[in-house]
This record gives structure tokens, C-alpha cells and sequence, in this order.
């Protein structure tokens, strides 16, 4: 039990410490260092694309807030105009950190993603029995073109984020430069334009969540 434990402790430290590494770019040594705590690159790939399905849904509801806010203040009559300034400016700010956790999140999941499949198909030629060589190969390929499925899906999402956010942007500027009643009435007329780039943003969200929950079941199995 104390084996146990301490191998369990190890692993989380090493885990910590290599985060690190791996921050600095010496991804290779992160990775071969992870293989022997027992970390394979699947298993980093898996947790990878996890993180980045929720980054996602964090944006999510981070960008549903904005859009109830904004909707709220504009909505409302005597609205303390720089209050509503600071409040939206700070739902932008909110939602541009989210924007670049799931770029950040994203980012990780392409480079073990390439280090696995680059190591999986040199180690193609390591085999000796063909038909364990051709099955390895055949589902290499599969995993590979899911992969990239749902990649796309991803990246289609994370580009989804940049017309919001400049949206959310210019709606911020105008308010803080103008501070006053016609400043809110132009907010009002803005509100439907962004609503509807947020919801084909979540359309495009829910659609790479539904595709990277399929990726993780099947790569486990």
C-alpha cells in the first residue's frame, strides 16, 4: 500500500515538474520523460483533448454571460452608463482570457497529437509480422483522420471567437467614449448582430465537444 502510494506520488510530481519542461518547449525530453513515469502519449493525448473540450464549454458560458449582460443593460431604462462601461468591458475581458485558454488548450493537444502519430508510424517499420504491421497501419490511419476531424471542428470553433470578440470590442469602445443615452440606443440595435454571431459560435462549440467526446471514446477502446 505504501508502493503504492509513493508510486502514485511520484508520478503526480513528476507530472508537475515536467509541465514545466514542457512549458519551456523541450517538449521531447517532457515526453520522453512522461513514457518513463509511465505517461504514454496516449494517455497525455486523451487528457489533452479533454482539457481542451472543456476550455470549450467554459467559453461557452462565459460568452452567455456577456451576451446577458449586454442585454440587460440595454434593456434597461436610466442605466448607470459607466457602470454598464465597466461591467461589459470586463465580460470582454472575461470572455478574450476564455478565447485564449481554449488556443492555448488547442495548441497542446496538436503537438502531442503530431508526436504521437510521427512515433506510431516510425515504429510501423520495428514490426516483423505483417498482419500486425497492416493492422497497426489500418488503425493508425483511422485514428489519424478522426483526429483530424475533430481537429477541424475544433479550429472551426476557436475562429468562431474572433468576430465575437471584435463585436464585443467596438460595442465596449463606443460605450466608454460615449458615455450618454444615444450611446445605449446604438447598443440596442448592435444586440441582434451579436447574438447571432454568439449563437453560431455555440453551434460550432457544441458541434467540436460532440466530436471530441466521440474521439476520446473510441481512442479508449
Amino acid at each position: 500500500m505504501i508502493m503504492k502510494i509513493s508510486r502514485k506520488l511520484f508520478a503526480l510530481i513528476a507530472i508537475y515538474a515536467l509541465s514545466l519542461i514542457s512549458l519551456n518547449g523541450c517538449t521531447k525530453v517532457y515526453y520522453d520523460a512522461m513514457e518513463k513515469a509511465g505517461v504514454h502519449k496516449r494517455d497525455i493525448l486523451v487528457d489533452r483533448v479533454e482539457g481542451a473540450r472543456d476550455s470549450q464549454k467554459q467559453a461557452q458560458e462565459q460568452f452567455k454571460s456577456a451576451l446577458e449582460r449586454f442585454e440587460s443593460i440595454v434593456q434597461i431604462r436610466d442605466t448607470d452608463l459607466k457602470k454598464a462601461y465597466e461591467t461589459l468591458n470586463a465580460e470582454h475581458e472575461d470572455c478574450r482570457n476564455a478565447a485564449q485558454r481554449v488556443s492555448a488548450k488547442i495548441d497542446k493537444v496538436e503537438s502531442v497529437a503530431d508526436a504521437l502519430f510521427e512515433e506510431w508510424r516510425k515504429e510501423l517499420d520495428l514490426y516483423e509480422n505483417r498482419e500486425m504491421k497492416k493492422s497497426s497501419g489500418e488503425k493508425l490511419d483511422a485514428t489519424r483522420l478522426q483526429y483530424r476531424k475533430m481537429l477541424v471542428k475544433m479550429k472551426r470553433a476557436e475562429k468562431s471567437m474572433a468576430p465575437v470578440l471584435a463585436a464585443f470590442r467596438d460595442n465596449v469602445l463606443f460605450l466608454k467614449h460615449n458615455l450618454n443615452a444615444q450611446a445605449i440606443g446604438s447598443l440596442k440595435s448592435e444586440f441582434s448582430v451579436l447574438q447571432d454571431k454568439i449563437d453560431g459560435l455555440i453551434r460550432r462549440m457544441n458541434d467540436s465537444i460532440e466530436s471530441s467526446d466521440r474521439f476520446i471514446r473510441d481512442f479508449r477502446k
